[in-house]
């Protein structure tokens, strides 16, 4: 017979993190309540394809002018800010999760990577970039001679 410990967020262990009920009660504290959840960090994901690179990134809510993507030293940089909602006197929120803030993300290009071929484009609030190959990273046919 084994035992095999089964995680189950109903249930508490108070001994592997004695302080798990102290934070649940602070959510309840009018202190602590409508604090900014954490820093905006957009998720990303990086796709090769015969013909390019894909990136692709979660941007809700950053608008194309609050947007910088540059190119130096082969390292692409996209950085940005979303902001956040004003807020009007005499509102209190019950429940804050929103993340607002700037970011920027860096990622070295492959030396297949052709840096001047690079598209961008943002639609509903997805960022797409397509970095083109370089014409010798491309697989080519090579012929026979008779």
């Amino acid at each position: 017979m084994s035992l095999v410990l089964r995680q189950n967020p109903s249930t508490r262990n108070v001994s592997r993190d004695p302080y798990a009920m102290a934070r649940d009660l602070l959510a309840w504290d009018p202190f602590f309540a409508g604090r900014q959840a954490s820093a905006f960090v957009p998720a990303f994901e990086v796709k090769e394809t015969t013909d390019a690179f894909v990136l692709k990134a979660d941007l809700p809510g950053v608008a194309e002018a609050d947007l910088d993507i540059a190119v130096h030293n082969n390292v692409l940089t996209v950085s940005g800010a979303r902001q956040a909602d004003e807020r009007k006197e005499g509102e209190s929120y019950v429940l804050y999760e929103r993340q607002f803030g700037s970011f920027s993300r860096s990622f070295a290009l492959s030396d297949l990577a052709d840096g001047e071929r690079i598209e961008a484009k943002l639609d509903s609030g997805v960022l797409t970039l397509m970095i083109g190959k370089k014409a010798e990273a491309k697989p080519r046919k090579i012929a026979l001679k008779k």
